[in-house]
């Protein structure tokens, strides 16, 4: 398995903050890695750091048999010898360059060479009939592939995307973001790409890392980061909805009794579980119901109480008191469907093996596992 990029760097702030990064990239055929955590968390720093916009203060950044940076070594390579690619947050479009002009910048060799490149970019990201319009000629989605084709240009080793589609609005984001997906997929560039969205990193990433308090605390598949966060912080960061506190009664036959609140709750048996835990419960994993339950596998049955709805959409947020507060992420149609109102009972049913379980005694220790 080749390695593109490996980092191990520190940065500290005025006033006591500080930032440790030591991740790997590497290049196969899952070449995107998500950089994921709240707006101020870093993720911005980290990027300008692989660049070379920035210098840490320890450590080194290394990309296959090169050393871009080491601390101890005082080596500090320039960004223009990385052969990097970066999207910034505002594009940074040259407005009185072209399309192809700006594309092209930046790009060495023989003319026929760069004009080549250059169209060859331009079928790629479909910007072929743009050719020769300017920047502030262009809505922010053609924007948006100007700029990554401009940093794709130079055949760069590595691609670094800070936050590529806040700029655009909501109805830009959805096909703008298939569209990134297709490109990212196709050029085969071991990417990283910084977003604190969601969904952004759901469609675009094949892998994630999160950052939180300063530090990467898990690293893995997008999904089963999001589905299994490795500490209490990680939880928080990726928006699991339900976080609660919990404690292992009983095992047997791969499942566990879970005491949450007033309920009690069969969960999927790790094996590597017991004592005071945090139940964790995405939303979309619970299925409300009302009047004689259908026959379901799931074993968890609870009956609760409607104690609000919150519109998101063409979604519904129901939040159920059922011995503790779960919430759960419905359709407009099927709420209606439903009938479901404030102070209506209802049963919640989750499967036992939709349900996460974090040890509470490590809920603040950041996962070892680091290689993406």
């Amino acid at each position: 398995m080749a390695v593109a990029l490996v980092s191990e760097i520190e940065k500290s702030f005025p006033g006591g903050a500080a930032i440790a990064a030591g991740f790997t990239l590497v290049a196969d055929s899952a070449p995107v890695t998500v950089l994921f955590g709240p707006s101020g968390s870093g993720k911005t720093t980290i990027l300008r750091c692989l660049a070379g916009l920035e210098r840490p203060d320890r450590g080194f950044i290394r990309c296959g048999d090169e050393t871009w940076f080491d601390g101890a070594r005082a080596i500090c390579v320039p960004p223009q010898v990385r052969r990097i690619g970066y999207l910034f947050q505002e594009y940074a479009l040259f407005p009185h360059l072209t399309v192809s002009q700006n594309i092209g910048f930046g790009v060495s060799g023989p003319r026929p060479e760069r004009q080549a490149r250059v169209a060859r970019l331009l079928d790629v990201l479909q910007l072929r009939g743009l050719a020769t319009r300017y920047p502030p000629e262009l809505s922010g989605g053609q924007q948006q592939r100007v700029a990554l084709a401009r940093a794709l240009a130079t055949e760069p080793r590595v691609l670094l995307l800070d936050e590529p589609l806040s700029a655009l609005d909501t109805p830009t984001r959805e096909p703008l973001r298939r569209e990134l997906r297709r490109v990212l997929s196709r050029c085969g560039i071991p990417t990283l790409l910084v977003t604190h969205d969601r969904i952004d990193a759901l469609t675009l990433g094949d892998r994630m890392l999160v950052i939180a308090d300063g530090r990467i605390r898990q690293a893995g598949p997008v999904h089963e980061v999001f589905s299994r966060p490795a500490d209490l912080a990680v939880a928080r960061s990726v928006g699991m909805e339900t976080v609660t506190p919990g404690r292992v009664r009983a095992r047997a036959q791969g499942l566990l009794t879970v005491e949450v609140g007033r309920a009690r709750l069969s969960v999927y048996d790790p094996g590597d579980v017991e004592g005071s835990v945090f139940v964790c419960i995405r939303a979309e994993d619970v299925v409300l119901e009302r009047g004689a339950l259908s026959q379901m596998s799931a074993r968890n049955h609870l009956g609760g109480r409607v104690v609000a709805l919150n519109p998101e959409g063409l979604l519904c947020r129901v939040t159920v008191d059922c011995g503790f507060v779960l919430a759960a992420l419905i359709t407009r149609s099927a709420r209606e469907d439903l009938g479901l109102a404030v102070g209506e009972t209802v049963t919640a049913v989750v499967k036992a093996t939709a349900i996460h379980l974090i040890p509470r005694d490590s809920s603040a220790l950041a996962s070892s596992a680091t290689s993406c």
